[in-house]
Formats: structure tokens, C-alpha cells, sequence
């Protein structure tokens, strides 16, 4: 276990994987996890998490993402003079930047792009920059919120009134997206939160790898039954068990408790510090000076009301320079307490029932018949075992037992198929 992962282990669990799916050759997907690296980076850097999903021929898709989930995480670090949330925005654009310089300077990659959706837990509460489909959803309790929106065709339409909710026609693509990091010299960048944090609270960054073959009902209840690490495993199998067509990448993050550092003296990592406030314009020194230098010269020669009024002077320009360094500046994001954003977007209950629970069973009947019929090596006593559990539960009408088990059934079996190279994808199971 890593230093900034191990000092945070007892207040925030998290997990992350990124998958190729089942039809694609290559991985065009990237993430980045950077928990903070002591109790100052918390308090003021916050723990980072970024989805990003690459668009472009070749090798450029991998690379646009591979840029941004580099340059964004570090560009916010150093930007300790800026509040978290206008951090967020500027280290997105300047990933932008890069990611549309590298494409105009070659052919090869002309074009390319990639979404961007950054998580960044702050003792405030969670803030979010978004840029594309890939998705950023929270769940508490049983109820799960989509806090970012879609930039892609059918979002839009919707939110125009030309589609109705729940009906797509065929001929609009669900996958064409309206923003996205690259393809031109500037983007329009989201901003969401803050949400405050509560304990218990499970945040999940995806690629559309897998929102567009898990629903959100589905999601939640893995979200609430299982903890992160088997969380991301069986949210991957999902959706590699329904065809696994696009990259699916994956992050979970939990929070247990209070944001606490434990044994952080000393790490590896510098501390980030607080903001120091902008500089403040040598004009304003100079009127401060003057009125100083002035307000002493009328003292000494016994001018009261002179050097009184001087003395306001200089008290109030003292003010001004105060007031001019620590403020946020006009048009600048800051976290003090403003929404910024609209989100949540959608939200849905994901309390277990006795559906959900069929249909998971019917994926690991599905999934024992066919090794009972290919003949394949499973550990049949450990399947089995939870098969029986999820069974008992059922009956006595704990959906939520039920749910775990016939979850952990699937992964177990999904675990044993890949270790024998049998998942293809000719694989995909109707869930």
C-alpha cells in the first residue's frame, strides 16, 4: 500500500481499475487517483480523482487522455494561489491547451480529444470539473445522484425540449458527444459542488464503457452492497458480461470518516500550502507611502487636522491592499458557500428488491450452466456456497444479503473464466 493511500485508510477507502472491454484492441481510457499527502494537502488541495476517455484514430484517443489525467492533477497542485474550484478550471484548460497544440503538430493526431470529469474532495465538500460523457455520480444511502451532465447529442436535445425523457429514436446516436478536451484552442468547462461529505457517502467516477451497459438502479445497488475494491471488479464484469463494447474505466471513493491524517509526519509528498493571496499592485504601496510619509511630516510640524487626514488616508489604502490581496477577484470561482453548477442531474432510489435479485440470479444460473456445459475448471464448492447464501436470503427476504452474494457468485465465476482465457466477446449476458 502506498504512503498517501495507508495514512488515509481509516477515514476514506477507494479503488479504481480501467479495462479494455471485450472489442476494443487498445485502451484509450486513462484515470488518476492522488489521495492528499498529509492534513494540510487535505485541507486545502484535497484528495484528486479523474476519468478521462480518449477519442481519435490510431494511438491519438490514448494519448489525449494520457495527457489530460497527467497535466490536470499536477496543474492544480501547483496552483496553490487559486480557491480549489478555480484550480479545477485551470488546470483542465491548460490540459486543453496541450492536448489541441499536440494534435495541430501532427497529422497523426489531428483532431484528437478526450472527456474529462475531475473529483476533488475537499474538507468543503466534493467539487467537480466535467467535459464530456463520462459521469461522476454520489451515492447516499440508497439514493443515487448523477452530479454531472452530459455533453453529448441526446443530453442536449433533451434539455432543449426535442426529446422526451426516456424515448431515443433510432437514427440519433447515443454516442455522439458536443464537448470534449482537444479539438479546439478553447472548451467549455463545467463546474459542480460543492456537495458537502457525510460519512457513508460513495462517489464513482465511470467512462461511458460503463454507464452505457450498467443502469444507474444496478450501479447504486453494487455501490451499497459491496466496498470499493469489489465494487470496481464487478461494476468492470457488468459490463464486459453485456458485450464489453468500449473501454470501461472505473473509480470508487468512500468516505468512513472524519478526514484525519494518520502517521503523515514525514511523507514523501510536500504539504501543500494555503493560499498566499494575489500580488498586490506597487501603485497601491506607493499611495500608502505617500500618506505615511505625509501623515509623519504633518505631525512633526504640528499640522493636526492635515495629518489626520493623511493618516485616514493611509489606513484606508492599507485596507484596499488587504482587500486586493485576499479577495477573489471579479469572475473568479471560489468555495464559500455558492452552488456552482446544477447538478445533481438524476437521481434514483437503489434499495435491493426481489427484482434486482432475479435478474442476478438469472446471470449466475447463466453463467454455471454454460461452464457446466463447456466443461470449464471452477471452484465449484465456493461458487456454490454463495449461490446457497444468496438463496437463504431471499427467502427470508434480505435483498440486500441476496444481492451480495449472487454479486459475489458473478465475480467469483467472471475471476475463474479470465484466469482460463475463456471471456470473449461473444461473452454478453442479458442483465
Amino acid at each position: 500500500m502506498n504512503h498517501d493511500r495507508s495514512i488515509w485508510a481509516h477515514c476514506l477507502q477507494h479503488a479504481a481499475k480501467s479495462d479494455v472491454g471485450l472489442r476494443r484492441a487498445n485502451n484509450q481510457d486513462s484515470l488518476a487517483v492522488a489521495p492528499a499527502g498529509s492534513q494540510d494537502a487535505w485541507e486545502h488541495r484535497g484528495h484528486v480523482f479523474m476519468v478521462a476517455d480518449g477519442m481519435g484514430a490510431h494511438a491519438a484517443g490514448e494519448l489525449a487522455s494520457q495527457i489530460a489525467t497527467t497535466a490536470v492533477p499536477l496543474a492544480y497542485q501547483k496552483l496553490a494561489d487559486r480557491s480549489p474550484a478555480e484550480a479545477i478550471l485551470e488546470a483542465i484548460g491548460d490540459a486543453n491547451r496541450q492536448i489541441h497544440n499536440r494534435g495541430q503538430a501532427s497529422p497523426e493526431f489531428k483532431g484528437m480529444g478526450t472527456t474529462a470529469t475531475v473529483l476533488v474532495l475537499l474538507p468543503q465538500g466534493a467539487v467537480l470539473g466535467h467535459v464530456g460523457d463520462s459521469r461522476a455520480y454520489r451515492l447516499r444511502g440508497t439514493r443515487l445522484e448523477q452530479l454531472t451532465f452530459d455533453h453529448s447529442l441526446v443530453w442536449e436535445m433533451r434539455k432543449a425540449g426535442q426529446l422526451p425523457e426516456d424515448d431515443v429514436p433510432g437514427f440519433i446516436s447515443k454516442n455522439i458527444i458536443t464537448r470534449s478536451l482537444g479539438p479546439n484552442p478553447a472548451v467549455q468547462i463545467d463546474l459542480e459542488g460543492p456537495f458537502p461529505l457525510a460519512v457513508g457517502d460513495t462517489f464513482l467516477l465511470c467512462s461511458d464503457g460503463l454507464s452505457g451497459q450498467v443502469k444507474d438502479d444496478e450501479i447504486g445497488a453494487i455501490l451499497a452492497t459491496l466496498p470499493p475494491e469489489e465494487a470496481v471488479q464487478t461494476l468492470v464484469d457488468l459490463a464486459n458480461l453485456r458485450g464489453g463494447p468500449d473501454n470501461i474505466t472505473v473509480i470508487v471513493a468512500r468516505v468512513l470518516g472524519p478526514q484525519i491524517a494518520q502517521g503523515a509526519a514525514g511523507g514523501s509528498e510536500p504539504a501543500a500550502k494555503p493560499p498566499a493571496g494575489k500580488p498586490v499592485h506597487p501603485a497601491i504601496w506607493a499611495v500608502l507611502a505617500i500618506f505615511a510619509l505625509a501623515a509623519v511630516g504633518l505631525l512633526v510640524l504640528e499640522s493636526w487636522l492635515p495629518a489626520l487626514a493623511c493618516l485616514i488616508g493611509a489606513v484606508v489604502t492599507a485596507l484596499v491592499a488587504a482587500i486586493s490581496r485576499f479577495r477573489d477577484g471579479e469572475g473568479r470561482t471560489a468555495i464559500d458557500g455558492r452552488p456552482l453548477g446544477r447538478g445533481p442531474y438524476v437521481a434514483c432510489d437503489c434499495t435491493p428488491n426481489a427484482q434486482l435479485v432475479e435478474r442476478l440470479k438469472d446471470v449466475a444460473v447463466q453463467l454455471r450452466d454454460a461452464a457446466t456445459n463447456e466443461d470449464w475448471t471452477v471452484d465449484w464448492h465456493r461458487f456454490n456456497g454463495h449461490l446457497g447464501q444468496a438463496t437463504t436470503a431471499t427467502g427470508g427476504g434480505d435483498f440486500t444479503q441476496a444481492t451480495r452474494e449472487y454479486l459475489r457468485a458473478i465475480a467469483f465465476m467472471m475471476a475463474q473464466l479470465k484466469n482460463q482465457h475463456r471471456l470473449g466477446s461473444d461473452s454478453a449476458i442479458d442483465l
